[in-house]
């Protein structure tokens, strides 16, 4: 069997992880493909992708493409002369571009599949409440995440994990889990699952301001699974409402303590120390959090400076 000649595509940090632990592991990569160059921030200055960021601080071949259908983008991703592609976190990919290695294109994700396909796996999990997760590759074929599995391996999820931890958690796990699929490629020893499809799967929805704001009518389980499932980013976040103000608030950790009350879900309780919020089954502690225009703060900081009437609420 030829050596393996990868060509590598992924766009955010935990592409970055596994691209990297690929170069360690003394793969030739002739090829690294990421998204396109985008202004970003108050300035709109240009914001290069973390794959960028690496592929340029270890002189790989870089390509761009705007669009994954250009012709010349096709030439020129042919005469890199690829044998394999590997895909992590990046977008849906032409049957033109994904047929055109001899040993295909496997894909990394961030679940169980069939479970949790789709952009957000690691953050659905948490919010979901699952108590594990773990990551598979599949080669691609023309829908999103339902290609034939090569190898999975699954980790747990603690009780009050957050999507930053697992994030980087999964990357270490990914990273193993790629190896060990090159090595089988590279031996011809790759064995294929096919995806079973049922009623039962859950997806990975694109998160957005709707299904990042906090519903205070949920239980204060769910609540807090969603505040740790997109820490420390998008972030949950819900508005504050006092006697003449509003403010759209940001939390970032928080504390669930289930015990019994007669308090009208939404009031907040506040002291010097503590910041709480009466929820279904309980009482929502909240840790950390960020006002607009204001810095992340610990509540302890927040309430240093800032004081709440009897009538605020959350909603």
């Amino acid at each position: 069997m030829e050596k393996l000649r990868i060509v590598f595509m992924g766009t955010p940090e935990f592409a970055v992880g596994i691209l990297d632990t690929i170069l360690k592991n003394n793969y030739n990569v002739v090829g690294v493909i990421t998204a396109a160059d985008k202004p970003a921030g108050r300035g709109q200055k240009i914001k290069y992708s973390a794959v960028k960021e690496y592929a340029l601080a270890n002189n790989l071949h870089l390509l761009q493409p705007t669009n994954l259908k250009d012709e010349n983008f096709i030439k020129e991703l042919k005469s890199l002369n690829a044998n394999l592609q590997v895909v992590v976190a990046f977008r849906m990919l032409p049957k033109a571009v994904w047929e055109m290695p001899q040993y295909g294109t496997f894909n990394l994700h961030a679940s169980l599949l069939p479970n949790y396909r789709g952009a957000a796996p690691i953050n659905w999990a948490i919010i979901n409440g699952e108590t594990k997760t773990g990551v598979t590759t599949f080669f691609i074929d023309d829908k999103i995440d339902t290609g034939a599995m090569i190898l999975s391996d699954e980790i747990e999820i603690s009780e009050n994990e957050n999507a930053g931890h697992l994030h980087d958690r999964l990357m270490q796990l990914g990273s193993k889990t790629v190896v060990e699929t090159l090595a089988l490629i590279e031996k011809g020893n790759v064995v294929t699952t096919i995806q079973k499809e049922n009623q039962e799967i859950k997806t990975a929805y694109k998160l957005d301001k709707d299904n990042c704001k906090i519903d205070w009518s949920k239980s204060g389980a769910e609540i807090h699974n969603l505040i740790r499932g997109l820490s420390p980013y998008p972030t949950a976040w819900c508005l504050f409402k006092d006697d003449s103000q509003e403010w759209n608030v940001k939390i970032y950790e928080a504390q669930f303590n289930a015990i019994e009350h007669i308090e009208n879900i939404g009031t907040i309780f506040s002291n010097r120390k503590e910041l709480k919020v009466a929820v279904l089954g309980g009482f929502l502690s909240i840790l950390s959090l960020q006002f607009p225009g204001k810095k992340k703060m610990t509540i302890h900081e927040l309430l240093n400076g800032m004081t709440f009437s009897e009538n605020t609420k959350v909603c």
